[in-house]
């Protein structure tokens, strides 16, 4: 395809939560430092919330790839699963042997004994639950139920809950009131602006090793915003879709048309086409631009 072209090594806009393209975004970073801060004061829940594409898993991975001992992680990807089928989950993760009838008393007893003889070793043990807003409410419950687990000290279990607005929705009602009020670290991560936008393209484009990262013109990144709705999968597939583009036509620049081509070609931003809409938005950023290249230059004179 396209990576002889551009002289990549790899595709820069994949949608795989891969870290080595783990860009530190300003909302991610201060999503991660709200974690670690969690973390090692040894709060029960932690919750972050972000919109679809946002980013969370890039997150989870992150965090998980980064601690270290005395920290023990298990990560339930699909918690769509009833109080019987968590319990077995967290045991899983958590390597604790369970017997083949699945004994729901024994299973809570293992963990229990698990998480003491952690403590004893002054280890700490985190559960990461993401896409959380699926679980229903009695999952959510037997989770709480988990967290009562604790010595005089301290909490033998932590919980992160990483999901989508609904989430916070579903945090709402009166029957899960007791887990909310346990949840005193929680961070809601934002879409990407215009110039945080040029710097994760920019970023990927280095890592996939291309000699000119500077292949997006500033109408193409700026369309690129506006399509994305500053979405970090929606950049990556107008990105990406953008490439192809501009490689089927033997151009070594990505340009407007390239991303408007991209946006028209993609489900989720076909129907965002407003051409006039998005060239008075242009106006107005190159009109700034020029305001400040001119109260720089001003600033060099005087």
């Amino acid at each position: 395809m396209y990576l002889k072209h551009f002289g990549l090594s790899e595709f820069p806009f994949g949608l795989t939560p891969d870290t080595q393209f783990y860009f530190g975004l300003p909302s991610h970073k201060e999503a991660l430092n709200v974690l670690l801060i969690a973390l090692q004061s040894g709060e029960g829940f932690i919750k972050i919330t972000g919109d679809v594409g946002t980013g969370k898993t890039m997150l989870c991975r992150k965090l998980l790839n980064q601690l270290q001992a005395p920290f023990i992680t298990a990560y339930i990807p699909n918690p769509h699963l009833t109080p019987a089928g968590l319990r077995l989950a967290v045991a899983d993760e958590l390597g604790i042997p369970h017997g083949r009838d699945n004994d729901q008393s024994r299973i809570l007893q293992r963990i229990n004994k698990h998480l003491l003889k952690s403590a004893s070793k002054k280890q700490k043990t985190i559960i990461v639950i993401d896409e959380a807003q699926a679980m229903s409410e009695e999952s959510l419950e037997a989770l709480r139920l988990l967290t009562n687990l604790e010595t005089e000290k301290q909490k033998l279990l932590q919980i992160i809950l990483l999901g989508q607005p609904e989430l916070d929705t579903l945090l709402q009602k009166k029957s899960i009131r007791q887990l909310r009020q346990r949840i005193t670290f929680s961070y809601t991560l934002k879409t990407l602006t215009t110039k945080e936008i040029t710097d994760y393209i920019k970023h990927r484009l280095r890592i996939a090793n291309i000699n000119n990262p500077n292949i997006f013109s500033k109408p193409a990144l700026l369309a690129l915003h506006f399509y994305s709705k500053g979405v970090p999968r929606i950049v990556n597939i107008l990105a990406h879709k953008a490439m192809l583009s501009a490689y089927g036509k033997d151009l070594t620049r990505i340009g407007l048309k390239q991303v408007q081509l991209a946006a028209q070609d993609t489900d989720e931003t076909c129907n965002r086409h407003h051409p006039f809409e998005f060239r008075i938005g242009f106006l107005f950023a190159l009109l700034a631009s020029l305001g400040l290249l001119i109260t720089q230059q001003i600033g060099i004179l005087s």
